[in-house]
């Protein structure tokens, strides 16, 4: 406990030796458990250290008093901040050292010194530089909590003393403890010599005393905090038909625990405390008796009828205690679980106290029968618990060397089956196509394409379905509203997960040249918002994305504002509908002279628009795009009003731009009115020519500048949108200076186009840009790949060769061999579990196979895949029964684990959710998500007691157990379970 520190200062030796003190302590002492450190503030260590160094005891580097302000949250409480770190935020000094420097300099008034003990954690020695923080109360006085720090190294009896000086208890008054977690769930510290972290109290725990009465009967049973609890003890449920809480990403543990719970040979052993008699507290490959006693504890409050759900939260931390890789609330496998579950099971309930070594013989040509009986034996005189009893098994294991054909055969145990599932080379891709037609809608396709394949296979498949050129596609995600990536031909598939949007957008064949004369142009959709500054008070804009973003090839002598402006409008000719003039009225008239650029027209006069085209000397060749004054805008823009008007086609005006045609009249526009043409644009900047009248060059044609003019004019000014060069997210807009600034380009040049938003409301059609049409690909129900589990099993027995990092040693040949391997199954346990491999790993890549493994509930026969023939008429029991199935949902970042179990006593499925544990119907047992499977032995399986509950196949209203039935059929009971949040 930390204690403050105001010792007189004694007189202090030398500078030189007080520095060799410190150093020679320093070196001296090691990290051992239950030592005690302390924590001093680093800025004060080095000034001592520069100080003591000088060797000047007048010297201006004179530390003072020992200071550890730095390191406190706040003075009042002295709590320490939150992540400090080892030399950098302070040191540690052993406790002798820490005396000595206490002496020569004393301590700042009222600081507690940082005391800490050593501690010994798993795997590691430490200083425990933040103790676990608990509340401690009476259970008289529930109200009076005081909070106190102890360190894991501390045993509960620490606590015992401290709380009866706290709360100034008579002395040999016979009191006890109990542990409270935030949960509400209390649990008795019966042995009060272990220490703080083997009972498993962390911060924010609460511990209460209570003292026996002078009767001699103690207050309560349970502390009467446990409201929750208390209220529990009139229910009576069904056993085993009991929920498990989630502590945060502990739904793996949950299915696996449901599962075992519902294995009646292991439910069994423990009920009957069986287990007490066998517990191995020396067997140095177990892990003294704990994780047995903490399974027994989840496993008789299941079973006990009184709890809906119970909080494992005590085995949590003892699997956490003893197997790192499940501290924390990480998400992790229950096939993994489950593995160090059952090895930890049996080391702490194995009856052979003492293991003796065993030399192994090879077979040596020895009949099978004689062979396997031998390896059985020595296993069995190593290891022999109830999980040996009924998860064990045995494996003929044959190895032939391709050389001088040495046959090597081995029995081995094992506990599960990891079985294969057959791997497609196929993989079903769903994408988005965008045709260069721009009414034309996006079209979904399903495509079929090599898992190990290209974007260019992508590309090819669906080439087939739309006769358009590989060449002249582009495949691209897009995720919130803009491009996440753009994919190249030749990189691989598998970096687009299924999850991902998909779109392949159609180029003109131009853009796909090596010498093409188009530029491809990643196109983004933004509104302009306005806000208000809270600091400054000024008004300040900004842009968000919207709607799809498009990819679109533009001709390169059509890089200006203007042009691309026309080309837009164009491309967006399916959702973006423009204002007809003669809807427009008065009102709108400074409007229309407002140029959505910001720049305005305020006297009529034809001043042009700012800033001017993306001119791209090199816009195309790697160059520049180059925001120069564009003149002749409006004249381009009267040019174009003037054909439409010849045309008679004004409803299709978009904002006073020709529509089909308006990328040639504007490329006539910009020659006629001196936009920079291709061949000019290396002269640098057309300036603008004001004119009292327009000319027409190819018809001679002359417009008098009348009012009426003028005020056309002005409408034909009044733009939908702008344009800006932004980057590949679009958000952050390239430099652009004032008067003729470039745009600078790396690589993929990006372009946003800015709406005003009630300019957005008038002409955009947001329902219309969503929509799509499903190619008859899309109506074809996709048929998911069924195998058989027989045919898994048989593929666990084929013959294979032994990959290169796992060489076999060949004792002829003196040097290791790629030898085939086959496995066979010699003899089968009670309980057989079978873990379908659903995870695939490979140099190239990782995927999760969601095919659907057809396992029978019933009569499931090993007759044909066993070798040994040595039961009743020649046949051992091989019929296996279903009892439990633990499910995957989700991919190899996320998912979530559930499970069905049948109940051992009457015989019902149940599905299992966490604390939710609803009925189950047979036919929904067999879904994609199935992970691992639990089969129990014919000749072993008790029938039930009880009869199914007669709820469970009727009103889905009716509640069991407070268990709610369901009626969906196996189909959308797997649709329901894949929309379920994640972990």
């Amino acid at each position: 406990m930390a204690a403050t520190t105001s010792a007189a200062v004694t007189e202090s030796p030398g500078l030189e030796t007080q520095r060799k003190e410190i150093e020679s302590l320093l070196q001296e002492h090691e990290l051992r458990a239950g030592d005690t450190w302390y924590l001093v503030e680093r800025r004060w260590y080095e000034q001592w250290k520069e100080y003591v160094v000088t060797g000047d005891q007048n010297s201006s580097s004179f530390p003072g008093q020992i200071d550890n302000t730095e390191l406190f949250e706040e003075l009042d409480s002295y709590h320490l901040k939150e992540r400090l770190v080892e030399n950098e935020d302070f040191v540690l000094i052993p406790a002798e050292a820490w005396r000595n420097l206490l002496a020569w300099y004393g301590m700042v008034d009222d600081q507690p010194a940082l005391e800490r003990k050593v501690v010994d954690l798993p795997s590691t020695v430490k200083v425990e530089v933040y103790p676990v923080e608990i509340f401690l109360c009476l259970h008289s006085n529930m109200e009076n909590v005081v909070t106190a720090q102890f360190s894991r190294a501390d045993h509960i009896h620490t606590i015992q003393k401290v709380m009866m000086k706290q709360f100034e208890v008579v002395e040999g008054a016979e009191t006890r403890l109990w542990m409270k977690s935030s949960d509400t769930c209390c649990e008795r510290l019966r042995n009060v010599h272990v220490n703080v972290l083997d009972s498993c109290l962390i911060s924010g725990m609460t511990v209460i005393m209570e003292m026996r009465n002078a009767d001699g009967t103690w207050p309560s049973s349970r502390p009467q905090i446990m409201n929750s609890v208390e209220e529990q003890e009139s229910y009576r449920g069904q056993p085993g038909v009991c929920g498990l809480t989630n502590l945060g990403n502990t739904c793996f543990m949950n299915s696996a625990l449901q599962c075992l719970s519902n294995t009646p040979p292991l439910t069994e052993y423990f009920l009957r405390s069986a287990y007490l008699e066998e517990l191995n507290f020396t067997n140095p490959l177990g892990m003294k008796g704990e994780i047995a006693e903490a399974y027994a504890d989840v496993t008789k409050q299941m079973w006990s009828e009184r709890h809906y759900s119970v909080v494992p939260r005590l085995f949590k931390t003892k699997v956490g205690h003893f197997a790192s890789q499940f501290l924390g609330y990480q998400q992790h496998d229950s096939q993994e679980l489950l593995s160090f579950l059952l090895d930890g099971l049996h080391e702490d309930l194995n009856r052979v106290k003492n293991k003796e070594y065993i030399e192994l013989r090879d077979a040596d040509g020895r009949p099978d029968q004689e062979v396997a009986e031998e390896a059985w034996h020595n296993h069995r005189r190593r290891n022999n618990s109830v999980i040996v009893d009924t998860f064990h098994g045995l494996f003929k294991s044959t190895l032939v060397c391709p050389e001088c054909r040495k046959v090597s055969v081995t029995f081995d145990p094992f506990c599960y089956l990891s079985v294969p599932l057959p791997f497609s080379k196929d993989r079903v891709m769903e994408v988005f196509f965008v045709s260069l037609d721009p009414v034309a809608k996006p079209v979904q396709h399903r495509l079929v394409v090599p898992k190990a394949g290209k974007v260019f296979d992508l590309c090819s498949a669906l080439s087939e379905m739309t006769n358009v050129s590989v060449n002249q596609m582009v495949v691209a995600d897009v995720f919130n509203h803009r491009f996440y990536k753009i994919y190249h031909a030749d990189e691989s598939l598998s970096c687009i997960l299924d999850r991902d949007d998909i779109f392949v957008y159609e180029l003109s064949s131009r853009s796909v040249e090596e010498e093409g004369d188009e530029v491809v142009l990643a196109l983004y959709l933004r509104e302009r918002s306005q806000y208000r500054d809270s600091g400054s008070g000024s008004s300040s804009c900004g842009t968000s994305l919207f709607g799809h973003p498009l990819l679109m090839a533009v001709p390169r002598v059509q890089c200006s504002r203007n042009a691309l402006y026309h080309l837009f409008l164009q491309r967006l000719a399916r959702y973006v509908r423009p204002p007809d003039p003669s809807e427009e009225g008065e009102d709108d008239e400074e409007l229309y002279k407002i140029q959505t650029n910001g720049v305005s027209d305020d006297d009529g006069e034809d001043n042009g628009m700012r800033p001017g085209p993306f001119k791209r000397d090199d816009c195309c060749d790697g160059g520049q795009w180059d925001g120069q004054a564009d003149g002749p805008a409006v004249t381009q823009t009267q040019e174009s009003g003037k054909q439409v008007q010849a045309e008679g086609t004004s409803s299709e005006v978009r904002a006073g731009c020709s529509t089909e045609d308006s990328a040639s009249a504007s490329c006539s526009a910009e020659a006629s009115a001196g936009v920079p043409t291709n061949s000019q644009q290396g002269a640098g900047l057309q300036q603008q020519q004001p004119c009292e009248t327009e000319v027409e060059e190819e018809k001679g044609e002359c417009l008098p500048q009348t009012n009426e003019r003028k005020g056309y004019q002005a409408r034909c000014r009044k733009l939908l949108f702008s344009i800006q060069a932004v980057n590949s997210n679009g958000t952050t807009e390239r430099g652009m200076g004032e008067d003729g600034s470039a745009f600078s380009f790396s690589s993929q040049p990006y372009v946003a186009i800015d709406w005003d938003p009630d300019m957005k409301k008038k002409c955009y059609n947001e329902n219309e840009a969503e929509k799509y049409v499903k190619h008859q690909s899309m109506e074809v129900p996709h048929q998911q790949t069924t195998v058989q589990l027989q045919e898994c099993i048989e593929l666990f027995t084929t013959v294979e060769i032994l990959e290169e990092e796992n060489p076999w040693y060949c004792p002829i040949c003196k040097k290791h061999q790629l030898a085939t391997k086959k496995l066979d199954l010699w003899s089968l346990p009670e309980v057989l579990i079978i873990h379908l491999k659903r995870f695939s790993y490979t140099k190239y890549s990782r995927e999760k196979l969601d095919i659907i493994v057809d396992f029978p509930l019933r009569h499931l026969d090993f007759s044909g895949c066993l070798l040994r023939k040595t039961g009743t008429n020649g046949e051992p029991p091989s019929r296996y029964d279903l009892i439990a199935v633990s499910n995957h949902y989700g991919g190899l970042r996320d998912g979530h684990y559930t499970s069905y179990a049948r109940n051992k006593d009457n015989g019902q499925w149940y599905y299992f959710d966490d604390n939710k544990v609803t009925y189950a119907r047979e036919e929904q047992i067999v879904t994609n998500a199935a992970y691992l499977l639990f089969y129990h032995r014919q000749d072993k399986i008790r029938q039930p007691t009880l009869l199914p509950p007669s709820d469970s196949s009727s009103s889905p209203a009716q509640p069991a157990n407070d268990v709610t039935s369901h009626k969906h059929d196996g189909m959308e009971r797997a649709t329901s379970c894949v929309n379920m949040e994640t972990d």
